[in-house]
């Protein structure tokens, strides 16, 4: 009995999913049907949301145990700035690119373990003043220089090698891992993934800017909201299926709004307000909790 039940609530899950991905391509297709939509446009669609599900799953580890990391995107820029300098100054190439960006994110989430540990404060305030230091070092890093992957480093910025990585990153959350008592581990393996996210990003945008003043923070929100869909998906014991489509539900909505020439600005405060809508619907805080 319990077992069907499970199935069916599966089931119930994936219907809402598949509806959401319908639903939302079906209006940007009626209001633009000519620019957005096709196969091919869909393919890329679910390309790039490959990037932002890795670091998704992984962020995944930290929220369902209640805590927030903010260090999200200095993570990634400061783990695809040593990867590429590993790949391109030492070079190392594949192999400076991939051990570079996965121990960088590694050493990130260890540091916003301990400190969150040891300091007993939230971890979004802990996780804030680090992304302020993660920052600095890899504008140092970097030298105030952009940094660009050679054309030839980039296999993982295009089919297959980013659907290769992504899966193998998926598989590995799928594992069974439990982090349930392990607050530190939790950000170590959210650290990793999100290295493995900063080897897509720069794969697949050539290059990385290092900046300052928590403007690293923009890559947060993507994400995050990849991760509240798994959230919202776990009474369906489908967290990682919700994610992954989850995410391509958010990049249909996104290249939509490219479709329709809409402003950056219109498009920050739909993504803005869907985000606050997900937090509010996955998000239920009894009385006299603290948010972490």
């Amino acid at each position: 009995m319990g077992t069907t039940k499970k199935i069916s609530g599966k089931a119930m899950g994936y219907v809402i999913l598949i509806g959401l991905v319908i639903l939302s391509w079906a209006i940007f297709k009626i209001l633009t049907p000519h620019n957005f939509g096709s196969f091919s446009n869909m393919l890329n669609y679910f390309q790039a949301s490959l990037i932002a599900t890795v670091g998704a799953v992984g962020f995944y580890f930290v929220m369902v145990m209640g805590m927030f990391d903010f260090s999200i995107g200095a993570n990634i820029m400061l783990s695809a700035i040593v990867g590429c300098v590993f790949a391109t100054r030492f070079n190392l190439g594949y192999f400076g690119l991939i051990a570079g960006c996965i121990i960088t994110g590694a050493i990130v989430g260890t540091l916003n373990g301990l400190f969150y540990v040891k300091l007993r404060i939230p971890s979004m305030i802990v996780t804030t003043g680090l992304a302020l230091i993660y920052e600095s070092v890899a504008n140092y890093i970097a030298g105030g220089v952009e940094q660009t992957l050679p054309s030839n480093l980039r296999a993982f910025g295009q089919m297959p090698g980013d659907i290769i990585l992504a899966l193998v990153a998926c598989v590995a959350k799928n594992m069974g891992i439990n982090v349930n008592k392990y607050k530190v581990l939790a950000f170590i393996l959210s650290g990793a993934f999100l290295g493995v996210m900063a080897i897509l990003t720069i794969s697949y945008g050539s290059s990385m800017v290092a900046v300052t003043g928590m403007a690293s923070m923009s890559r947060n929100f993507i994400p995050t909201m990849g991760c509240f869909f798994g959230l919202a998906f776990k009474k369906y014991g489908m967290p990682l299926p919700a994610i992954i489509i989850g995410e391509f539900v958010i990049n249909i909505i996104f290249f939509g709004f490219i479709a329709l020439g809409a402003p950056t600005a219109i498009q920050d405060v739909i993504t803005g307000l869907a985000l606050l809508i997900i937090i509010t619907v996955t998000t239920k805080a009894t009385k006299g909790e603290i948010v972490k």
